[in-house]
């Protein structure tokens, strides 16, 4: 049987490079080669401490589930791809019957298969399969770096129409990470006339700034004020964050919580909520956003090439996933397949 190379997670945390057997697709599912793989900070966690929440790693685990690649092979029920395609892989693919996945919130299946997360392997090889309806082709003009990242801007896409970000809107995205710059370009797309992004790293304003997003240092700028922004994205998860973003939200607007707090229980301000009657919504993972962040890329409307500050081989993962570390004001590594 033909081998590929793979780099995997042992369940001690150690990274390994490794060969195993090419996976073939089902007859519904097509064999893509993986050319690119952005490092997630789930990533870089399952690495450092094996486990989120209740996703434990217990067994060898092929990290990685920002990918693109080219089609190679597909099943004999196959009719949306063709071989030789180039595609971005939306790498949950939900149940299809379960009562979620029937009205369309299929992101919030119980029984999602989804890449990189225990014990479903991830796309740190040379090789993968997925059902066809999760392989979306993408223009000859668009990177394999760049397709890969649909899948953290697919985060903002969502993010954003959660947000109801529409013309006019002013957005307060707190968090300057990959995906609040990711929300804070799509709410800009989306007619946003003010867009600002708050932060601790400077490093991470700078390059916020320097895309033409309004800055602001937390803990060092005044305060920002309240009841100034129509639409907040929080993507930091850090409880002073919350409330910031709570706070600064205009009477009747929404509050979308995207960053992932440390602990699960944190304490708001119920009284703002509740006065200025504010929708305060969670996010998880993204439905249905593929072909918009593709189409938002594809058009030029949104630019994510300039988040890309790091690339590496797929023999270097483990050093791919520690780059965060040592160059923390970066934004988004790139492991690159081949």
């Amino acid at each position: 049987m033909p081998e590929q190379k793979i780099s995997i997670l042992t369940a001690s945390l150690a990274v390994e490079s490794r060969t195993a057997p090419i996976p073939e697709p089902s007859a519904k599912q097509v064999q893509i080669a993986v050319k690119s793989v952005g490092v997630c900070g789930s990533d870089i966690h399952y690495w450092e401490h094996g486990r989120i929440g209740p996703y434990v790693v217990e067994d060898d685990l092929i990290l990685g589930h920002e990918a693109s690649g080219v089609v190679t092979s597909v099943g004999s029920e196959v009719t949306r791809v063709a071989v030789g395609d180039r595609v971005a892989i939306e790498p949950g693919v939900p149940c299809g019957h379960c009562h979620e996945c029937r009205v369309g919130r299929y992101n919030l299946c119980p029984d999602v298969q989804f890449f990189a997360t225990p014990p479903v392997n991830g796309a740190f090889a040379e090789y993968v399969v997925i059902d066809e309806n999760f392989a979306h082709a993408v223009p000859d003009s668009m990177s394999f770096d760049e397709a890969a990242l649909i899948e953290p801007l697919s985060v903002g896409v969502w993010a954003c129409k959660k947000a109801n970000v529409a013309p006019g809107a002013r957005v307060l995205v707190t968090g300057a990470g990959p995906v609040g710059i990711l929300c804070a370009k799509v709410a800009r797309a989306s007619g946003a006339v003010e867009v600002t992004l708050t932060d601790v790293n400077i490093e991470r304003l700078k390059a916020a700034e320097s895309m033409g997003f309004t800055v602001h240092k937390s803990g060092v700028d005044s305060p920002l004020p309240e009841k100034s922004f129509t639409a907040v994205i929080e993507c930091s998860g850090n409880i002073h964050a919350i409330n910031t973003a709570i706070r600064a939200a205009a009477p009747a607007s929404v509050v979308v919580l995207v960053g992932m707090a440390a602990h699960g229980n944190v304490t708001v301000p119920i009284d703002v909520i509740q006065g200025r009657e504010l929708w305060v919504t969670g996010t998880f993972r993204y439905a249905h956003t593929y072909p918009t962040a593709i189409g938002l890329v594809s058009s030029g409307a949104v630019v994510i090439s300039d988040l890309v500050s790091a690339t590496y081989g797929l023999d270097s993962a483990e050093q791919a996933l520690g780059h965060a570390h040592k160059h923390p004001e970066d934004l988004k590594v790139i492991v690159r397949v081949s």
